[in-house]
């Protein structure tokens, strides 16, 4: 297992900023009020020359007075549990407050010692004070020294001072790397990613989804380790999706409150079963733009809206009692857009159950009804609560994973086009025969196939949506969307261009 560092603190004195810093990229979201970060968010960093485990935490709040932060402080002593050195993060501007001291005093209870390299005891313990932005605030930081940590490192986690000194400091206290674990081509990073605005500029309708994109797919972001299968799990506020997520890690993970939009920022969690490692991303609930008025709730919407691209099979969560709504609808059409696959889960079948006017025949119409989109996509009846039906999500992603990854050989697509037109032909344009010459697979995650024909223009929707029925009729490709290109045939002594 790689060390893990975990980072806790006050809310609001920068944590997740130092996360970011130490990750190298814009990872957590970031605002100046407290309370942003609730779950706990894991990283790696490679700055030691090798995998470091970074785990962000909501703010510690030794005596939480509201149910939620009771939760959140839960999973930050999980964090403490777990790691090999925690940074215990203050903030300088504010100066020393009761609150540090008590958080202090329950670090050192909770946290004790642990073993150096040298066989020798160091505390797990790093005191950093953040936002000394220069050396002249340096003095300001001593006031620091009367929690009785034995280590204070000044820092700036926005300008990234002290923190190559920071890295010096933790890597005294991890433990002995194992063999094979040193990655010698791994390299500090102290930069940024270029996303400072991600989610920002794109153009957006008016509920602010991201306008179609070209029709070319978009691949799936390569990150993560080979064969890694991302799954994002997306929906509307307050539907299970932190339920469900902790359900199918066998954790309490990701904080749960009865409270929409109790997660903020989308979290990923690795889950390994069975020799496959799965990349679990938690994204904030989904609302109308029209029903955001809170900056940060608009940026995690869209920072969940972006998750759909660097993941390669979307879970989209319904709420079985209330069934699909309008806000489902624009999600299904931004997954079938961004060409994802997807399995919808129907949550709270628990509850649905006891209803003497709802079961799978009235559910089944109306998904049929808001989501023609994803007519191609599996249903899943589930409880994420009690667990009922959760063991079946990972076997059919495997199966979905599949379809989205498949590819047919030329031989069998043109084969299969033949078939496909001489069942029902072409319609002619304009009094003149649309001739489909030839079909081939161009890619996969989406199944992507290209046909050259000597009117491109008159092949129309329904033939295409013909054709890809054909596509699933005999070939699966249960799961995933399906595109189709068509394109203009080269006439005799045309040249190729490019």
């Amino acid at each position: 297992m790689s060390p893990v560092i975990a980072i806790v603190g006050r809310p609001n004195v920068g944590k997740s900023t130092l996360f970011n810093r130490l990750v190298g990229s814009r990872q957590a979201l970031v605002d100046d009020r407290p309370g942003v970060t609730r779950d706990r968010n894991y990283g790696v960093s490679h700055a030691l020359g090798r995998p470091v485990v970074i785990v962000d935490t909501g703010g510690f709040e030794p005596e939480p007075d509201d149910d939620l932060f009771v939760v959140v402080r839960a999973q930050a002593e999980a964090a403490i549990d777990e790691a090999d050195v925690i940074l215990f993060v203050v903030d300088r501007q504010a100066g020393l407050t009761p609150a540090d001291k008590l958080a202090a005093d329950i670090l050192r209870k909770r946290a004790g010692q642990r073993m150096g390299p040298g066989g020798e005891a160091r505390g797990r313990i790093l005191l950093v004070v953040n936002k000394c932005d220069s050396p002249k605030h340096d003095d300001d930081a001593a006031e620091f020294w009367s929690l009785g940590l034995d280590t204070l490192m000044p820092i700036s986690a926005e300008h990234g001072r002290g923190v190559w000194e920071l890295w010096q400091a933790v890597e005294e206290r991890l433990p002995a790397p194992a063999e094979g674990e040193v990655d010698d081509e791994a390299e500090a990073s102290d930069t940024w990613a270029d996303d400072e605005d991600e989610g920002w500029g794109e153009e957006v309708d008016e509920d602010g989804f991201p306008l179609s994109r070209p029709d070319a797919p978009i691949e799936p972001e390569e990150e993560g380790e080979p064969g890694e299968i991302r799954i994002a799990v997306l929906g509307r506020p307050n539907i299970g999706k932190s339920t469900l997520v902790n359900r199918l890690l066998g954790e309490e993970r990701h904080v749960v409150h009865d409270a929409p939009g109790t997660t903020v920022d989308a979290v990923d969690s690795v889950l390994e079963v069975e020799g496959r490692r799965y990349r679990l991303v938690d994204t904030a609930g989904v609302r109308r733009r029209a029903k955001i008025d809170d900056r940060v709730e608009s940026w995690a919407s869209l920072r969940a809206i972006r998750t759909i691209e660097r993941c390669h099979v979307v879970l989209l969560v319904i709420d079985g009692e209330l069934g699909a709504t309008q806000q489902d609808t624009r999600l299904a059409a931004l997954i079938e857009d961004r060409g994802r696959a997807c399995i919808v889960l129907v949550n709270r079948w628990d509850k649905v159950r006891e209803s003497e006017d709802r079961n799978v025949g009235v559910v089944d119409d109306e998904l049929d009804r808001y989501l023609p989109q994803l007519s191609w996509a599996p249903r899943l009846y589930i409880s994420a609560l009690t667990g009922k039906g959760c063991h079946r999500i990972l076997p059919l992603v495997e199966q979905v994973y599949a379809e989205f990854d498949k590819r047919i050989s030329t031989a069998r697509a043109n084969r299969f086009l033949e078939d496909a037109v001489t069942a029902y032909s072409v319609p002619q344009l304009h009094h003149h025969p649309v001739k489909l010459n030839y079909m081939t697979q161009a890619r996969v995650r989406p199944p992507t196939f290209v046909i050259w024909a000597n009117t491109p223009d008159g092949v129309k929707d329904p033939y295409k949506r013909y054709l890809q029925n054909k596509l699933r009729e005999v070939f699966g490709f249960q799961g995933t969307p399906i595109r189709l290109q068509i394109r203009q045939k080269r006439r005799p002594g045309e040249e190729k261009q490019g």
